[in-house]
């Protein structure tokens, strides 16, 4: 079976949900394994076709993570649809390989300090454990994403260079990346970096995919992400109800929200193939699971065009209340 990252839709950059990972390992709720697996089948129901499903990290520092093994048991398998775990070493990615994942998401982090913070080790010593990740993964056959995580600005050492981000994605590539994720993890980028950066790394590699992970810290992740559409990206991150943070980068608030991205790329003629309806639904559902108000705001506002309501009901949200009923079954 080919496990390399699936081809982006013909008419605009494609949607990897990254809730059931990226989103709830910055909640304070920790989700069981079943509830987590019920969100991933609501996203892929919803048309998602790449889903960030599980991390393959120690639940000690995150125990929303835990049971990794569980949920991917868990979960059906319909055709066309690719599940990936964040790996950040060799036992991680010894617990993907036996787990059904498809692919697995390395992050290497630009900056020293915020390396060791996140992932015990400096950027350098990150590098050799991705190079032993990759080698891993190839011989499983499972497909490589490498994600430069602060790519645009980080927590603790301020801007990041360009010639930086660069030499990471250079050796990366070398070692097996089969994608380059490019994370503006505290969300400090704004769209001319975005411009700048994807146009340097395309001609710098010019046969890796590329795919952006906007973080909304500061209002400017949905400009980001068009910025990115407009340089080529041929994927984009975000999460359903635009939960998500990181938990080792101080005030690292939500992702872009799956429900509200997918609005503003539909109204700009990008086809990604996620229902909108569905997908605000989910995102309600997911905030009424965690008891927070997300930050999305299709499933209050509604899509347009469509049918004016009050927004203190559920008409015009599809037939699913916010209470998830019957989505067990």
């Amino acid at each position: 079976m080919d496990n390399s990252p699936a081809v982006s839709p013909p008419s605009g950059p494609g949607v990897v949900e990254v809730a059931p990972r990226d989103g709830l390992q910055n909640e304070s709720r920790a989700l069981s394994p079943q509830e987590r697996a019920l969100l991933i089948e609501r996203a892929v129901r919803a048309g998602a076709r790449r889903v960030e499903a599980v991390a393959f990290v120690h639940p000690g520092r995150v125990p929303q993570m835990a049971g990794a093994e569980e949920v991917m048991a868990l979960l059906k398998r319909p055709e066309g649809v690719r599940y990936s775990g964040l790996v950040l070493n060799a036992r991680g990615m010894e617990r993907a390989s036996g787990s059904g994942v498809h692919e697995i998401n390395y992050a290497l982090v630009a900056s020293d300090t915020f390396s060791r913070r996140n992932q015990g080790m400096g950027t350098e010593e990150s590098l050799r454990a991705w190079e032993q990740v990759s080698a891993l993964a190839h011989r499983e056959g499972i497909g490589r994403s490498l994600t430069i995580a602060a790519a645009f600005g980080c927590p603790f050492e301020g801007e990041i260079e360009e010639s930086r981000v660069l030499e990471l994605v250079r050796r990366g590539v070398a070692a097996g990346a089969e994608e380059i994720v490019l994370a503006d993890t505290i969300g400090v980028g704004a769209p001319d970096a975005v411009t700048r950066l994807l146009e340097a790394v395309r001609a710098a590699s010019p046969d890796v995919t590329l795919r952006c992970h906007f973080h909304n810290t500061r209002n400017t992740g949905y400009a980001n992400a068009v910025a990115a559409a407009a340089a080529g990206a041929a994927w984009l991150d975000s999460s359903l109800g635009g939960i998500g943070g990181c938990p080792f980068a101080p005030a690292a608030t939500g992702n872009i929200a799956t429900e509200d991205l997918v609005h503003l790329l539909h109204r700009m003629g990008m086809d990604t193939g996620i229902d909108l309806e569905s997908a605000a639904t989910t995102g309600t559902w997911l905030g009424a699971l965690l008891g927070i108000a997300v930050p999305a705001l299709l499933g209050r506002a509604g899509s347009f065009p469509g049918t004016v309501t009050d927004p203190g009901t559920d008409a015009g949200r599809g037939s699913e209340s916010g209470s998830g009923s019957g989505e067990g079954k």
